[in-house]
């Protein structure tokens, strides 16, 4: 597909993720995307960092579906009409044998934060014409990607000065917790073993029985918040009975966005721009997460000049439309003149 920029697709050879647990590919897709004009000079662009969400892969940012075109050919118009700032687009691939990686370091899966922080970070701004400093740097994501641009910008205030979540997963009491009963229940015609249904997931076909997405996440997710020393994702309850293993929630509870933010309101406080958006019909409630870190946020005196938040008629998924418009809004604050 013919674009007014340009878009470079990589293999990043990472040493972070070389010998990973589950035996993973060290060797990841990278998409850069230069906007129009960048080959005819040496102005110097913002970042923005594209990350999937949960069993999210590059290529689905080329989905096509009816009446709407992928994000990248928007992406691209509106930098070339002059409705968006230029900037320097890369999209990070973390997929694992669970699906994802939800963007940390982990036992179960590997050091995905590492991988983006300190490899594909200081990559890009080798190899490419970037304003390198926090100011001009931002990360956006929807749901798994989105947790991944909250996470990533407390952890590391100083590569991220900006970021953008689109139903990302926060406050877990609502948004992971009503999940653990019907996984329960799944697991009854398993023994109440989640290894027996991942063993016969692999051999049968991917996503043949109902249970399927809901186990994956579940078991995933522990694997990314709550794996063992050992890398076997831990539970954070019973399958048998269904009672809560409260040290295990405790670790996933360490994870969400929302208990997170007062340990790091003075970097929340630094951001230049934080967008928070969420479908007001959300399967998974995560409109009800947006509004829960938008609430952390003000408590932690988050200037409200520079917090977008807005909840919007949709459900979870078929809500591309709204990745241009925090584009625009981000790069706008990430630019020199903001």
């Amino acid at each position: 597909m013919s674009l007014n920029g340009r878009l470079d697709e990589h293999t990043f050879a990472s040493e972070a993720l070389r010998d990973n647990p589950l035996g993973d590919s060290a060797d990841r897709p990278l998409w850069v995307y230069t906007p129009p004009g960048y080959d005819e000079g040496a102005r110097r662009y913002p970042s923005v960092y594209l990350l999937q969400g949960y069993m999210g892969q590059l290529p689905m940012w080329w989905n096509h579906f009816p009446f709407q075109e992928p994000f990248i050919t928007v992406a691209d118009r509106m930098m070339a009409e002059g409705s968006a700032p230029p900037a320097i687009m890369v999209f990070v691939d973390t997929w694992t044998t669970y699906g994802g990686s939800q963007f940390v370091d982990s036992a179960g899966t590997g050091r995905y934060h590492t991988y983006l922080c300190e490899e594909v970070v200081p990559w890009v701004d080798r190899h490419y014409r970037t304003l390198p400093q926090r100011e001009s740097r931002g990360v956006s994501g929807k749901s798994s990607g989105g947790f991944g641009a909250m996470v990533t910008s407390m952890l590391r205030p100083d590569l991220f000065g900006g970021f953008a979540t689109h139903a990302g997963d926060a406050m877990f009491e609502f948004t992971c917790f009503a999940k653990f009963p019907m996984c329960v229940r799944f697991l009854r015609a398993y023994g109440g073993d989640i290894e027996k249904w991942w063993a016969e997931f692999r051999q049968r076909g991917r996503f043949a029985k109902p249970e399927d997405p809901s186990l994956l996440i579940i078991y995933g997710m522990s694997a990314c918040l709550s794996a063992r020393p050992d890398g076997t994702p831990e539970l954070p309850f019973d399958p048998a009975t269904g009672l809560l293993r409260q040290e295990v929630w405790q670790r996933w509870l360490a994870w969400d966005p929302v208990k997170m933010v007062p340990d790091h309101a003075d970097a929340l406080r630094t951001m230049r721009g934080i967008w928070v958006d969420g479908g007001t019909q959300d399967e998974h409630w995560l409109d009800i997460g947006a509004q829960a870190f938008r609430a952390a946020l003000a408590e932690a005196g988050v200037p409200d000049e520079v917090v977008h938040f807005e909840l919007f008629p949709g459900k979870h998924n078929g809500i591309d439309h709204r990745y241009p418009m925090s584009l625009a809004w981000l790069v706008e604050r990430l630019s020199p003149m903001a």
